[in-house]
């Protein structure tokens, strides 16, 4: 088959996987691993004829890129929030994970202590690849996703570098420790000059203009690649461990550009988990399949229900960690990208080193991530809400800026049992609103603060409601991500209809709620006239087009908000949107008393 009508069918099996997994909520990496099984070692359709040593270097490089975009997530104020937790979950957990997947290993599995002790070190990693979707999935509350977020990054490549020295210590230095300490050293050394110098040089560089814009993501792209390339010559897989520290750099410097640089590397990210997760199960074949045994199904189990609840508790041993998330983190902890790199690696290469039992590490490691990403993959969420460390079911509104008819917004929706948040940066503007019960935030929505502590998982719409048009643009294009886009409203500016060459484009704001010419002085002018929210049930006999005759001209004698359905679920209206409420639904609209 030639090259490029391979890649293009692993591309588009890569793609169609992800979107599949979307469309069923199953967490993709499942749907990939299944889709590249498929097309390799049971079709046969995807055969790609590389030498192994080549192809494991490419997965490298795909593997660089994750890593990096993965430490551009981390924030130093969520260390600060939750260093207690952190600090013990990525220097205890490890060491404690790494002894007792050895053991497992070697007395469950029947593994030679060599490959027993390699192949716990490849457990150690879990993984951002799986652990940041199932976030996202799972809505859990900031602090226990901060835990769950920086162990993954961070533990990835502390597990590579554990195996890479458990590998040398075997195989390269004649079981001689004082050379195992050597390549530790420079592991960290190199770290610490290509990743941490090299990622502040970069953004010192960047923050001068001394790239134009248009070529600062491809570029750090490029020296992203050639600083993880640049490490490994210097100790073996010491890129993994270079790259989430010039991640980790770049994430947290005061870069203008950042969220343009993340976006490219996220995007990035898609393409090249689609591409690798259907990859590296096609290099499986019918002779690692068959070494699966009954042994290799109980250590599985022993890994999910002994090794992982183990480590994390007593790592967490007197840690001032709330006892849900050290629940949480007993039980979730699906492997990745990572883990299935490093076996693809150090599987074939323990072989040929004189560990013939090593041709089942990576089966064992596909069992384990098909495993725990299922399994914790379907009951991340249901444990979460269990232990209250996650929101509810996405479904109420959060409002920015506080007024007069914000406020009577708020409380009809809270009497129909609707979820409401107001937030504005005016102590006193938000006074009336906590008097009538409504939770509000005090603060900026766009700052830091807000970002680790509003609390906006359980809410499924935006609404930006200030009499600035400018800010409600900034807000929804910062927020419209988090929200859908399609979730995302802000009020019209003032002769919206009339001034069209004046007007921000789609591209820079978000969509205009309910009916534009309405903006916010319009709707507070009309509430002190004596307009109210109000809400209707919906039947056979009276029905939109009823309301319609009675009320009159939409959006001049009366305007339509939204409605709550028979589920309780809330729709917030825009023109530039479907809005088809049934019978049995609740209207909630804007009209005069009279």
């Amino acid at each position: 088959m030639h090259l490029a009508t391979l890649l293009m069918i692993i591309l588009a099996a890569g793609l169609a996987s992800q979107w599949l997994a979307w469309q069923i909520r199953l967490p993709a990496i499942v749907i990939l691993i299944a889709s590249g099984l498929l097309l390799g070692p049971v079709t046969g359709l995807i055969d790609i004829a590389m030498p192994p040593e080549e192809l494991t270097e490419l997965i490298g490089l795909g593997v660089a890129i994750i890593l990096f975009e993965g430490g551009m997530d981390l924030k130093l104020g969520e260390f600060r929030r939750v260093g207690h937790g952190i600090t013990r979950l990525t220097t205890l957990g490890p060491l404690l994970a790494w002894l007792l997947g050895a053991l497992a290993g070697h007395f469950v599995a029947g593994l030679t202590w060599p490959v027993a002790i390699v192949l716990g070190a490849i457990l150690v990693v879990t993984g951002p690849t799986v652990i940041l979707p199932l976030l996202r999935q799972a809505r859990l509350n900031k602090e226990s996703a901060s835990l769950l977020k920086w162990e993954g990054i961070v533990n990835d490549p502390a597990g590579v570098l554990l195996a890479v020295l458990a590998f040398q210590y075997f195989t390269v230095s004649g079981e001689d420790w004082g050379t195992v300490f050597l390549s530790l050293g420079k592991a960290i050394a190199v770290a610490g000059l290509l990743g941490g110098l090299g990622g502040w040089l970069t953004g010192w560089f960047y923050r001068r203009g001394a790239v134009p814009t248009h070529l600062k993501p491809p570029m750090l792209m490029v020296l992203v690649l050639a600083a993880y390339w640049a490490s490994n010559q210097v100790q073996h897989e010491a890129g993994l461990l270079t790259v989430t520290v010039m991640g980790l750099v770049l994430g947290n410097m005061q870069l203008a550009e950042r969220e343009p640089l993340r976006h490219f590397k996220e995007n990035l990210t898609v393409v090249l988990l689609s591409v690798l997760f259907i990859v590296i199960p096609t290099q499986l074949d019918a002779s690692h399949l068959q070494a699966i045994s009954p042994s290799s199904l109980l250590f599985v189990a022993v890994v999910l229900v002994a090794v992982r609840p183990l480590t994390i508790l007593t790592a967490t041993i007197g840690a001032p960690m709330r006892w849900q998330d050290k629940v949480l983190m007993a039980w979730i902890a699906p492997r990745g990208i990572v883990a299935a790199a490093t076996a693809s690696i150090f599987g074939p290469a323990l072989v040929e080193a004189g560990y013939p039992e090593a041709q089942i590490l990576m089966p064992l490691v596909f069992l384990v991530i098909l495993a725990t990403v299922i399994i914790h993959g379907l009951t991340l969420a249901p444990l979460a809400r269990r232990l209250d460390l996650a929101a509810r079911e996405e479904n109420g509104l959060l409002i920015v800026g506080a007024n007069d008819w914000t406020r009577a917004l708020a409380n009809e929706l809270k009497e129909l049992e609707v979820d409401v948040l107001v937030a504005d940066g005016s102590w006193y503007r938000l006074k009336p609103v906590r008097m009538d019960g409504i939770r509000t935030y005090y603060g900026e929505v766009l700052s830091e603060h807000a970002e680790h502590e509003l609390e906006d998982e359980h809410l499924s719409y935006l609404l930006c409601a200030t009499d600035n048009d400018y800010y409600n643009a900034l807000v929804c294009k910062a927020l419209g991500g988090e929200f859908g886009h399609h979730r995302t409203f802000q009020l019209a500016p003032p002769r919206e209809s009339s001034d069209e060459q004046r007007r921000l484009t789609l591209q820079q704001r978000g969509y205009f709620a309910f009916e534009p010419p309405i903006d916010a002085y319009s709707l507070n002018h009309r509430l002190r006239e004596g307009w109210s929210i109000q809400s209707i049930r919906l039947s056979d006999i009276f029905d939109m087009d009823r309301l319609a005759e009675e009320l009159g001209q939409p959006g001049e004698d009366w305007v339509l908000i939204g409605s709550v359905s028979p589920q309780g679920q809330f729709s917030l209206y825009s023109r530039d949107h479907s809005f088809n409420p049934d019978k049995d639904w609740l209207l909630v609209y804007f009209a005069s008393n009279s």
